[in-house]
């Protein structure tokens, strides 16, 4: 099993630019040893819950946790909690609550795409097979419904509504676009529920669980959720990276799998010849994949793909939406918390350069 990784602090600064970036801001900045300091007791956190007297529960559910993440909810719920009274131990709870959601995900995730590698190791159904990970995933569910439990009416509906919407992206995912959808406005849409509600959870949980003033949560969530598309348009972007260690799998993974990414979408609304070829040429590659070839056969394609204007456009895109996460937050008294979430906002959009 992968090693424990250390604090956070460090991990997530590498990661994010966390203290190069979020708190990089004169104001901001003085906020950085708070949150790192309430990151590390998410971690505690983490580790606590996901300690279960059952020994092969205990280790499928510490398994991915232990392989790493950016903790990028966590973060942003402790961020949003300043405005508030900051990092109680409720917050750390929620935040905990909402980790171990997006980890149950992964699971679930891992076994639909048939994804091989999740955070550098093998995933967990590669370990177990597909009914112990998906069941795994099923337990870190339960986990986080019992922590929400412990702090009421409206942390329980935030828990479930989140929990609805995810289960409703990755199902609309799984059936995709019908007669009549635009199939980038529906792929936004799938994002917005699998990747955005969690972000914009956590936001909102921030100033719920900090007992910050209520009129800041609408703007949170609308925050969370435009900088959750951005985060995942990068993460589109990200797949087609030669770099294995940045993304913690083989390049090109979701395409390979037959899961449309955004630079394949922009590919697919030109008509010129390069354009058409080369979605022709992944077309064909992807179903030889489903029949056995090696998964290797799309590599140079990938590489065109990776170098082709539809994925500046997805770039230029994930900036879009990250600048109306900044716009979202014009409500916030400015200040260093609205400074630092801004500059997570911009952040979330410059992983890939």
């Amino acid at each position: 099993m992968t090693p424990r990784p250390a604090l956070p602090g460090s991990h997530i600064a590498g990661r994010l630019g966390l203290s190069d970036r979020v708190f990089a801001g004169v104001r901001s900045r003085r906020l950085l040893k708070t949150v790192e300091a309430a990151l590390a007791r998410v971690e505690v956190q983490l580790a606590s819950e996901l300690r279960i007297a059952d020994p092969l529960a205990d280790a499928t559910s510490r398994y991915l946790y232990e392989a790493g993440g950016k903790r990028v909810r966590p973060m942003l719920a402790i961020l949003a909690s300043l405005l508030g009274e900051g990092p109680t131990d409720s917050v750390i709870e929620g935040a905990t609550a909402l980790e171990l959601t997006h980890l149950g995900s992964l699971y679930h995730d891992d076994v639909m795409d048939g994804a091989d590698v999740r955070r550098g190791v093998p995933s967990a159904h590669e370990v177990w097979g597909n009914s112990v990970a998906i069941l795994t995933g099923d337990l870190l569910f339960s986990r986080a419904s019992q922590i929400m439990a412990r702090h009421g009416d409206r942390a329980i509906q935030l828990q479930a509504d989140t929990f609805e919407r995810l289960v409703l992206g990755q199902m609309h995912e799984t059936v995709g676009p019908q007669d009549g959808d635009d199939p980038v406005e529906f792929y936004i849409r799938v994002l917005s529920d699998k990747t955005g509600s969690l972000i914009a959870a956590a936001a909102q949980a921030g100033v719920l669980f900090g007992n910050g003033p209520e009129q800041f949560e609408q703007p949170m969530l609308e925050f969370g959720e435009a900088a959750g598309i951005a985060f995942q348009l990068i993460d589109d972007v990200i797949d087609l990276s030669s770099d294995a260690d940045e993304t913690g799998k083989v390049p090109g993974t979701d395409l390979r799998a037959g899961v449309p990414t955004m630079p394949y979408l922009l590919l697919s609304q030109r008509t010129d010849d390069a354009a058409t070829g080369l979605r022709a040429r992944i077309d064909e590659g992807v179903a030889r994949i489903a029949e056995g070839a090696d998964t290797a056969i799309l590599d140079a394609d990938l590489i065109a793909l990776r170098d082709d204007e539809a994925t500046a456009a997805t770039l230029a895109l994930a900036h879009t939406w990250s600048q109306r996460a900044v716009d979202a937050i014009a409500p916030l008294p400015d200040g260093p918390v609205r400074e630092a979430l801004s500059l997570f906002a911009q952040a979330v959009a410059d992983r890939s350069s």
